[in-house]
């Protein structure tokens, strides 16, 4: 499978706009572009399939997690940027959750039967705090037009896991379809089986939260208080018009 860098991924995205702009006029494509709203995901992965593995990569000896959160978010910020300037004006840009509650690093065995791997959390603080006060920075009036909204899936997701049965979850530190080793990686078995409910798991894999994990944090970017979406929510962000 490829893997595409954030950069790779906005050369993809002006080499669809080149193409449509031979489908539509400027002023139609300028005014798609302007009501969008872009959701970027990001750090997750630059977390779990590099600096949370000493084994294979060298990320984590030569930059400590201030330093590796400051090389991500200079990149990042570059790359929101470069897509404002091609006409989006709606950012959604989610926070890291909790990755020390995944089972891939619950699995590791360095964390106490029903804790955490807290040190895992620990340093995604800098990162989420940065990408918090980057929203803050490119909201300052210096991209006319722009709105950036900061979600706070480490919070979200966080109080799921702090509160299951409210959710109504009762599996927090499984996963639905069950996981074995495979190159190293904590994955799904093939020919296994997975959960007769995944309504009741909070994971769905190793890596990702069940649908209906989702369908809540999706509920509270749209409708949630700003301790969940900062400046404003997306339903506020959706009627904005420029």
């Amino acid at each position: 499978m490829d893997r595409y860098t954030l950069s790779q991924q906005v050369i993809n995205f002006e080499s669809t706009l080149s193409q449509l702009r031979t489908m539509m006029s400027p002023g139609d494509l300028n005014t798609y572009l302007s009501r969008s709203i872009a959701v970027m995901v990001f750090g997750s992965n630059d977390y779990i399939n590099n600096y949370l593995l000493p084994s294979l990569y060298s990320t984590s000896i030569n930059y400590n997690p201030q330093q590796f959160s400051n090389l991500l978010l200079n990149h990042y910020a570059r790359q929101l940027v470069a897509l404002y300037s091609v006409g989006l004006r709606k950012f959604l840009i989610a926070g890291v959750g909790p990755l020390g509650c995944i089972p891939n690093q619950l699995a590791t065995g360095q964390a106490p039967p029903g804790r955490c791997v807290d040190y895992v959390n620990q340093i995604l603080g800098s990162f989420n705090e940065g990408l918090r006060s980057l929203v803050t920075r490119l909201n300052n009036g210096s991209h006319p037009g722009a709105v950036f909204v900061y979600g706070n899936t480490y919070a979200a997701i966080g109080d799921i896991l702090n509160n299951p049965a409210r959710y109504g979850f009762n599996v927090w530190d499984r996963a639905c379809c069950g996981v074995g080793r495979n190159q190293g990686q904590i994955t799904c078995l093939p020919y296994q089986f997975p959960c007769l409910d995944r309504s009741k798991y909070i994971f769905w894999d190793a890596f990702h939260p069940t649908q209906a994990v989702d369908a809540i944090l999706a509920q509270r970017a749209y409708y949630g208080p700003p301790s969940d979406c900062y400046p404003m929510n997306v339903q506020q962000m959706a009627a904005l018009n420029y």
